[in-house]
This record gives structure tokens, sequence and C-alpha cells, in this order.
């Protein structure tokens, strides 16, 4: 039997038949960088992954641009190894609006996030926050283990689902030998 959720992941499924779907790019265009939002856009995505509708949760919209990255100019000298001016992006753009975010709100906590909307020069995507301090996410018994401090640093190391993708680590068992513990130190093992 289908519920509402299953309805939503479904409109999401062909956004542009999202009635004013253009509108929407269009506001989306006309926010900073980094917006703060009262509830999350796709409900079912933020459902998933792991957004309560309780005090404590913050949702963040975060834009990145798309695109080639350059390299920094060389100062002197010849180096083959670097005479390319772009570089290869290892990160992925959800993996880098999260950090973006944990770098704007260094009190809070980055759970988790998601992909919203894209157009020729950016990508968006709704970051959702816990502040570990709150009383109701201290007595939430699925985030109480997140409260503590060595957690704070859990999207620079890659603990996030969209980290934990760019390190591989959805695969497992055959053909997924090398990645863990991480792909560094199975080189180091050598």
């Amino acid at each position: 039997m289908a519920n509402m959720y299953d309805y939503l992941g479904k409109a999401w499924k062909r956004p542009r038949d999202i009635p004013d779907w253009n509108q929407r790019l269009i506001q989306l265009r006309k926010e900073p960088t980094t917006f703060k939002i009262e509830k999350p856009t796709r409900l079912d995505k933020a459902r998933a992954i792991g957004y309560k509708a309780k005090q404590g949760f913050i949702v963040v919209r975060q834009k990145t641009i798309k695109g080639g990255h350059r390299r920094d100019a060389l100062i002197g000298g010849r180096r083959s190894a670097h005479s390319y001016m772009t570089m290869s992006l290892r990160k992925s753009y959800q993996v880098i609006a999260e950090e973006r975010v944990q770098r704007m709100f260094p009190n809070l906590l980055v759970l988790n996030s998601y992909y919203l909307a894209e157009d020729g020069k950016n990508k968006w995507f709704e970051v959702i926050l816990i502040d570990p301090c709150h009383p109701q996410i201290k007595n939430d018994s699925h985030l109480k283990n997140l409260c503590e401090i060595k957690h704070r640093s859990r999207v620079y190391h890659g603990k996030t689902s969209a980290g934990r993708k760019m390190r591989g680590l959805r695969r497992k068992g055959k053909g997924a030998e090398k990645m863990r513990p991480s792909r560094r130190a199975h080189l180091r093992k050598g």
C-alpha cells in the first residue's frame, strides 16, 4: 500500500514535471550560497536520511558550482607533473557542500544531505544538521551517540552517507578488498 512518501518520491523522479519548476530554479539562483530554511523541500528524502520534525534539527540549502577546478598557478621552473592547469575532482559535489555547511555552522553537526536540483552552472543540496547540545537530541536513542566530541568532525572524515559513497564503502566482499579500512591504508600495507 502506497503512502504519501512514495508519491513524493515518484514526483521527484522527474522534477521537470513538477509545476513551476523553472520558477523554483530562478528562486534558487537568487538565494545566497548557504541558506537556512524552515523545513526540507524533499520530505521523503529528508526522513529517509534521519530528519525528524522536532527541535534540534536544522536544514540548510547549499549551492556548489559545477565544472572544472583550476590548479594553483606555478611559480618558477618547469614541472612536467604539474603542467595540467585543471584538477580532477576527487570529492563529490555533495561532500563539498556538506563540508562548506560544517564550516559555516561549527557548533552544529552534519547528519546527512541529499540532492535537490541543478542547472548548467550550479548544484543544490540540502544538508541536515543537528544540535548535539540540545536535550531532545541527547534523549533520542538513535542520535545520542552523535553527541560525543569525537563525532564533531565526522563530515571531514567521510562518515556521512555521501562521504562513505565517495570512499567506496558502499560495496562489500569480492571486488572491494582494497577499500577497507581505506584505499590509502591498503596501499601502505603493500
